[in-house]
């Protein structure tokens, strides 16, 4: 579309079509995961749903089902990491725990390994949403997920990065707000992503998935492939530089 936009007003001969160098960052990180440990015992064999770069507004879509469903799991990592913002969490979601107090009994536990595999401390038990106040964990965390939320959806600037939880061969679901995000609409269109725009819908839409394994697997492949089918822009820009020497006095 921008080249054919770029056409329009003349410029057709000095045009490049290479893609979105985002797509090959990660599907760079997939590629190099590494597990959690902590986020492998706190999900265990139950359903996770991980809602990465949220505000306040994606939170209050989230915090009924969550407190009303304790058999799954919830990993919420929002936007702003700021204590009044965990705070605020915590006021919502009713058996929530923070990562940085299990990595802390884990730490003292001096044999983690042990302590993944043998015991859970018992403040954990119970507890159904975990709350992840760091920075960097997300793009990786991802990866634990039965269904992704993205945030940003319900404010003005718009969903934030779908890529991240694609890239896994995961379901999206995101706010209304999405229209300015290619990507977003490309795995809405594909099926393999949905927009709501209240909590009775996002209900509906998790009991549905949950119940329907073939959605999910099919909803999940789709996203997959449409970010796999979009890598390669990195390797283009690169042989561009090479052939044409451009970093060549």
């Amino acid at each position: 579309e921008s080249a054919l936009l770029l056409q329009s007003i003349g410029i057709v001969n000095n045009l490049t079509i290479c893609g979105d160098t985002r797509f090959d960052r990660v599907f760079q990180i997939a590629r190099e995961f590494e597990p959690i440990s902590i986020i492998e015992v706190f999900c265990g064999q139950q359903p996770v749903i991980v809602a990465g770069s949220t505000w306040l507004e994606d939170e209050e879509e989230l915090d009924h089902y969550a407190n009303t469903h304790p058999e799954i799991k919830f990993i919420i990592a929002p936007h702003d990491i700021e204590e009044a913002r965990l705070k605020e969490l915590e006021s919502l979601f009713h058996n929530a725990v923070r990562y940085s107090t299990i990595n802390g009994a884990q730490s003292k536990a001096g044999n983690p390994a042990s302590w993944t595999e043998i015991s859970l401390p018992s403040f954990i038990e119970n507890k159904n949403v975990l709350i992840v106040d760091n920075i960097g964990m997300l793009s990786r965390i991802y990866k634990y997920a039965t269904v992704t939320y993205i945030g940003g959806g319900f404010g003005n600037d718009g969903v934030h990065n779908v890529l991240e939880a694609a890239v896994y061969g995961k379901p999206v679901v995101f706010g209304p707000v999405y229209e300015k995000y290619i990507e977003a609409m490309d795995l809405i269109e594909k099926g393999a992503a949905y927009s709501i725009e209240s909590a009775l819908e996002f209900e509906e839409l998790l009991d549905k998935m949950l119940a329907d394994k073939d959605w999910l697997l099919e909803s999940g492949k789709s996203a997959s492939e449409y970010v796999c089918g979009k890598t390669g822009a990195t390797k283009n820009i690169l042989m561009y530089i090479q052939v044409n020497r451009l970093l060549i006095n």
